[in-house]
């Protein structure tokens, strides 16, 4: 992803590329956490800088830019989610509960990213701010612009419905071993 936003952030305002440029890696990882997918995630985070670098005098002074950043990112991600009209739905489930093999475990990991993205942005923004970034509850609030009990609230949804489709899973194991018998 080319760092230099337009040739417009250079002249208009200053510092707005070299703290583009230290903090472009990180907002991309955030952005594929967010949108499950790389090409997502590059969309967000280019619409939210381009956004970013029309407001960056104001953003700039404020107490966390990159919060606020990072919250433009979910916003473009939530936002085109809406325009696309469509939900993804996992399609690879894990069977098997004792993993050994350190290829099984990338499956795995894959398969609950898969479930991961399954979730309504928010919610799915929310877990990743928690147990991803390891964020407090007030800052996950502050990012996404919504009450501290919000964001309670959509992490309890999202971790009910990662059970519920663990469940599932599990479920499929316990049919497929009883008809193994």
């Amino acid at each position: 992803m080319d760092v230099g936003v337009t040739d417009r952030a250079t002249a208009a305002e200053p510092g707005f590329d070299a703290w583009v440029e230290a903090r472009v890696p990180a907002l991309l990882r955030f952005g594929y956490l967010v949108t499950g997918s790389q090409q997502a995630a590059e969309d967000a985070v280019q619409s939210a800088l381009v956004s970013a670098c029309e407001k960056w005098s104001r953003i700039s002074r404020r107490d966390d830019p990159d919060a606020y950043v990072r919250r433009m990112v979910v916003n473009a991600h939530i936002s085109a989610w809406r325009r696309s009209g469509r939900r993804e739905s996992p399609v690879a489930l894990v069977r098997d509960a004792t993993v050994t093999d350190p290829a099984q475990r990338v499956v795995e990991n894959d398969a609950v990213w898969r479930m991961c993205s399954a979730l309504p942005p928010q919610q799915r923004a929310a877990v990743v701010l928690r147990f991803y970034e390891d964020l407090e509850y007030a800052e996950i609030a502050t990012i996404l612009d919504v009450a501290e009990p919000t964001v309670r609230s959509h992490v309890h949804r999202a971790l009910a419905a990662l059970r519920r489709e663990l469940d599932s899973v599990d479920g499929v194991d316990s049919a497929d071993s009883a008809e193994e018998s």
